[in-house]
């Protein structure tokens, strides 16, 4: 990857422009059976559109707080990296009511009614589909996305020192969050083709590194897995023969 990357975004970027072709995020939903591959080049469309939504229909500005509230999904690595293209601070899991924005699951939606400015919601069914009938007082973002351009251009750009993500309790800028996926990456032994099963939720920094950023960091691939303690341990390894998984964090 590209040295020079100083934001999660960038790190988008410089793997779309290395091999956009490649699987870069593989979901499974064992309560659903829902399967989703998606490649450099899809992920990076999802985020562009995302970041899109942000900055022209709710008119997110660099530095205003989304609180997110979203389970580990692909969607929700879409929204953390669609975050930190557009200069919004993803404070994973904070307070609504002290946010400029929420975003939230079809699980969190009450709690996420305490937000006094745009809320979405997202359905996180199979295939990214939308609402049966959609929540009062939330924008339906599987609706409202796939209107928006492919491409994306800030028109504040963020910078490495600009506060990317609140995780774990604590602030993390863009270049520092970088930094950090890169070490663990290090200290995971992930290189250019790793293929790294996660169980662990977005919920703190670690299962953000590791299920999302540390490998992209280095050219690997992420199978995310939801709702896994259904499987059986003969069904979840015969997933990781057939994935091919070099690495597991749970």
């Amino acid at each position: 990857m590209n040295i020079h990357d100083r934001t999660p975004a960038d790190l988008l970027r410089s793997a779309l422009a290395t091999d956009g072709a490649r699987p870069l995020v593989t979901y499974y939903d064992d309560a659903t059976g829902e399967r989703v591959e998606l490649s450099v080049a899809t992920l990076a469309n999802w985020v562009a559109k995302t970041a899109n939504l942000l900055q022209d229909e709710l008119a997110a500005e660099r530095g205003d707080r989304l609180a997110l509230h979203l389970p580990a999904h692909w969607q929700t690595a879409v929204w953390l990296l669609a975050c930190s293209a557009a200069g919004v601070v993803a404070d994973v899991g904070g307070d609504p009511a002290a946010a400029d924005l929420v975003v939230s699951g079809p699980d969190t939606l009450e709690a996420a009614r305490a937000c006094p400015g745009e809320r979405v919601a997202l359905a996180l069914r199979p295939l990214g589909a939308r609402f049966p009938r959609p929540p009062a007082g939330f924008t339906d973002y599987a609706v409202a996305v796939p209107v928006q351009p492919d491409t994306f251009a800030a028109y504040d750009p963020t910078g490495p020192s600009d506060v990317a993500y609140v995780v774990d309790g604590a602030e993390l800028t863009g270049g520092l969050a970088v930094e950090r996926a890169r070490a663990d990456a290090d200290t995971l032994g992930l290189t250019t083709g790793s293929r790294v099963m996660s169980l662990v939720g977005y919920g703190t920094w670690a299962g953000i590194s590791t299920g999302l950023l540390a490998p992209l960091a280095v050219g690997a691939s992420v199978v995310l897995c939801r709702n896994a303690e259904r499987l059986a341990p003969e069904a979840l390894a015969a997933r990781r023969e057939s994935e091919r998984v070099t690495h597991f964090a749970d």
